[in-house]
């Protein structure tokens, strides 16, 4: 071989040599560059607003090392997730027009607290429990009958002064505490029984609201996805028409698919009303506890509120509300697969009862993850890949219910490629 070819040879080895190098350079920046990306866009999804560059630093090198969930977590110490993300997620299960924007409330606050603290999430439908502003604060204080004391804290949040981050500006206390007497202990059921749903789902009507939207927000179940018309109809009120228009078919096809499953569990609110007199922003929740009766044109002496007896005369032959007995008629037929806990009787009395079943099944931790999910994706689940990965996401809820771990895991998930 000529000295020619022997140098040809050598430079053409040189210069691939470089070229493989300056490679694995490009792509070893490559990885870099959408490191940085990622960590900025979970940031972004969790908490809303650009990262400092110490954290971006932070979460960055968590990504590298292959822990995005780590770098999520980072991204949940942020101040703006519990007093932005957070609150804009919870709001519109406070009212039935589910509107993010109403101020914030008693049944806000709380969620954002249980979250923040990494309380047991299912508490939100059980705990004696309700979020206030510390009294250092100088907050105008819970009051029963008005939200002064939320829209104060609100104010002091959007003033950057103080912070629904820092447990020592929101404050976990009791609600059989703050209510003055009127709520006991045993009738509390976390959010289902603040002053916000109270007004939201327990004024006016026959407390039937109170369940569709505890079923809609925390179920991801409306009424229409879960009518069964093939269980017993005995339950069902007097208020009920068996024959809407003259038609018993209307009932027999359509009304008693949803009523044979709601009446049965909406009778665990059979005590409570939400009491105002002409401005519903000054109403209070009431509670008829043991020895606390009313009368009405079907019944005397009772604990039931009148609202449970009302159009008595539609079908005189219907259901007389007489207590706050429920039972889950739901634990058979098609509504099985919301994966009742069979450690639970699926009966009971009153809301804290009726919460727990709610709590305690599968349909409430895949609820949570899906909402999480389309928060911080911005998307439904689409495909078998977002469909295992929710699946893999209620495990990991599910051992302790901490909802921090869901955004923290979702985030993971969708920080991109």
């Amino acid at each position: 071989m000529t000295a020619f070819h022997t140098t040809r040879q050598l430079v053409l080895r040189t210069l691939a040599a470089s070229f493989l190098i300056a490679t694995l350079c490009v792509q070893a920046l490559d990885v870099h560059a959408g490191a940085r990306e990622q960590a900025k866009r979970i940031h972004d999804r969790i908490a809303g607003v650009p990262p400092s560059a110490e954290v971006l630093n932070d979460m960055e090198s968590l990504i590298v090392g292959g822990d995005a969930v780590g770098a999520a977590q980072l991204a949940l110490d942020d101040p703006a997730f519990y007093d932005v993300t957070l609150k804009n997620f919870v709001a519109p299960w406070t009212n039935e027009a589910m509107s993010p924007f109403v101020p914030l409330n008693d049944y806000t606050a709380t969620v954002i607290g249980i979250v923040r603290d990494g309380r047991d999430f299912r508490e939100i439908l059980t705990g004696d429990i309700v979020y206030v502003g510390d009294s250092s604060l100088g907050l105008s204080p819970y009051n029963v009958s008005n939200n002064d004391h939320y829209e104060e804290l609100e104010a002091r949040v959007n003033g950057s002064d103080v912070s629904l981050s820092n447990p020592d500006h929101l404050v976990e206390t009791q609600q059989s505490l703050v209510n003055g007497g009127e709520l006991p202990s045993t009738a509390t059921a976390g959010v289902m029984t603040t002053r916000a749903a109270a007004q939201a789902f327990f004024s006016a009507g026959t407390n039937r609201a109170m369940f569709r939207f505890t079923l809609l927000n925390h179920m991801c179940n409306d009424l229409e996805q879960v009518a069964d018309v093939s269980l017993p109809p005995d339950r069902i009120r007097q208020d009920v028409s068996r024959s809407p228009g003259g038609d018993s078919r209307v009932f027999l096809n359509n009304c008693v698919g949803c009523h044979t499953g709601m009446d049965p569990m909406a009778q665990a609110f059979a005590y409570y009303d939400y009491e105002y007199d002409g401005n519903i922003e000054t109403g209070r929740l009431i509670y008829n506890a043991a020895g606390e009766t009313n009368d009405t044109s079907q019944v005397s002496n009772t604990r039931v509120m009148p609202k449970y007896h009302i159009n008595g005369t539609t079908f005189e032959q219907g259901y007389l509300t007489p207590d706050d007995s429920w039972d889950n008629y739901w634990r058979s037929g098609a509504n099985r697969r919301l994966g009742w806990d069979s450690g639970l009787p699926g009966s009971g009395n009153g809301a804290k009862s009726l919460g727990r079943e709610f709590a305690n099944s599968d349909a409430f931790a895949q609820c949570q993850v899906k909402k999480v999910f389309r928060n911080v994706c911005l998307r439904e689940p689409g495909d078998s890949d977002d469909r295992a990965a929710v699946s893999n996401i209620v495990t990991v809820f599910k051992n302790g219910y901490d909802l921090k771990d869901v955004f923290a895991e979702t985030a993971a998930y969708c920080k991109g490629a």
